[in-house]
């Protein structure tokens, strides 16, 4: 069983990797892919700069903490876009894998999890050009594999648009024997972008490969809220959340120049008014516009 579903521990995960990158640390990301800075020795420090607050915060608050891979735009079709042939991008997996066991071992205190993020093969907040669940467990299945082979504890679906894909990628960790989770993104009335209800979405692949948990992610807890009234087994499958701090829709905070950073206190004591619905949250981070701050106060209003 994964460390954060014993229930010993509360486990952070990060905030809004690229937003922090590109806002805070002035990082160009080509097509917001931070997994292109494992090339170079400085971009790698950066992301060691980055890793390094959610630690310090698991280590200090007694937590747990889920290293996610900076691997969310490093599948196949991303990774033709920036230069990368099959075998560079494979090679970045593991890099990817690699710097977060690296900063495991350095906190051998701290309970940790290695998580192999993949993204959409589309943009996370359009749906676009669809797969069937088996074309997206051909596509998805390359980095699920590679992640697999580096050893990682878990693959996480991020940002999944539509069900059908995150169904697929959860068939393509099964087939490798690695625990999966889906996390969802929803739009500002709590449904997917293609539309379709959180719950279905959840209950649908539940039906089919039974991932370890669900997530949602890349929304604001007041887009989610409400559908959380709708009572059933599905909202206790909901282990985690990674809220953005602004309260913007996607298609404003994709025309947005500047960064939405919310009030880390006012997102945490957000947070705190779901734990009733959402018994079975174990891990808590952050999504776009997010950082440290965000992510204290939110595992501090779950925790009171």
């Amino acid at each position: 069983m994964l460390p954060q579903l014993t229930g010993d521990h509360l486990f952070i995960t990060d905030g809004g990797l690229e937003t922090t990158l590109i806002f805070h640390e002035g990082l160009e990301l080509p097509d917001f892919a931070a997994f292109d800075l494992l090339k170079a020795p400085d971009g790698v420090e950066a992301l060691r700069r980055y890793y390094a607050p959610y630690v310090a915060i698991a280590r200090e608050e007694g937590l747990g903490v889920v290293l996610d891979t900076p691997t969310w735009r490093a599948s196949r079709d991303w990774g033709e876009r920036l230069g990368y042939p099959p075998d560079q991008l494979a090679e970045a997996n593991r890099r990817a894998v690699e710097l977060i066991r690296e900063i495991a071992d350095s906190e051998p205190d701290v309970p940790t999890v290695l998580n192999g993020v993949v993204g959409p093969r589309g943009d996370g907040y359009v749906v676009g050009e669809t797969m069937t669940a088996d074309e997206a467990a051909e596509y998805h299945g390359e980095q699920v594999r590679t992640f697999a082979d580096a050893g990682v504890d878990m693959v996480s679906a991020i940002t999944m648009p539509y069900m059908e894909e995150a169904l697929g990628i959860a068939r393509a960790a099964e087939a490798v024997g690695v625990p999966s989770v889906i996390s969802y993104t929803v739009e500002t009335e709590g449904r997917l972008p293609s539309g379709q209800a959180l719950r279905e979405a959840i209950e649908q692949v539940d039906a089919d490969t039974r991932p370890a948990y669900f997530m949602i992610n890349c929304a604001h807890p007041t887009h989610f809220a409400d559908v959380l009234e709708d009572d059933g087994e599905w909202r206790e499958r909901i282990g985690g959340l990674r809220a953005n701090a602004s309260r913007m829709s996607h298609a404003e905070l994709d025309e947005a120049t500047e960064l939405d950073d919310g009030d880390p206190s006012e997102l945490g004591a957000e947070h705190g008014e779901l734990r009733e619905r959402l018994p079975s949250v174990c891990v808590l981070g952050g999504c776009c516009g997010t950082d440290a701050r965000h992510v204290r106060e939110v595992a501090t209003a779950w925790a009171r």
